[in-house]
């Protein structure tokens, strides 16, 4: 079995120079969510670590004002 190599994932916050993410903005944190509305992984995402601590708290605090749901069914 051969082992693919692969680009590595670059911080899409990073890239767009974000410093604080909004937990109003539920288009980009539904991006980090899965189908059953769980957070994604940074290893699935591709987010780095200090993001990845900010967007937790965004979909936390997001989820505690309504804009997102808890669990999806």
């Amino acid at each position: 079995m051969m082992k693919t190599s692969r680009k590595p994932k670059t911080c899409f916050f990073c890239q767009a120079n974000v410093t604080d993410i909004n937990y109003k903005d539920t288009k980009t944190l539904q991006r980090y969510l899965s189908s059953f509305g769980k957070i994604v992984p940074r290893k699935r995402s591709g987010v780095c670590a200090w993001h990845q601590r900010k967007l937790a708290n965004a979909i936390k605090r997001s989820r505690f004002m309504g804009f997102l749901p808890y669990v999806v069914r």
